[in-house]
């Protein structure tokens, strides 16, 4: 188990109700804590249209989380 601090941002804020949370999770890459996540609050992204950004740096999902990580899920974002 590893301590992970979560921050949420758009449509996952929406869904979650939360701006950020500190969470204990088995998960040990970004995509299997995405998965979780999604499980709990019902997000409808599939994963491919999700990026991850951890400590700060967009990171591929299987990113191998790291006890104290800080992760970011970023929707799609349209622009004009």
């Amino acid at each position: 188990m590893r301590t992970i601090k979560v921050q949420y941002y758009a449509v996952f804020r929406e869904a979650s109700g939360l701006s950020e949370e500190e969470l204990r999770t088995a998960a040990a890459s970004a995509m299997e804590l995405y998965e979780e996540l999604k499980r709990r609050f019902g997000f409808t992204l599939p994963p491919a249209m999700v990026r991850a950004s951890i400590n700060l740096q967009f990171k591929p999902l299987e990113t191998e989380l790291k006890d104290g990580d800080t992760v970011v899920f970023i929707p799609p974002v349209a622009g004009g």
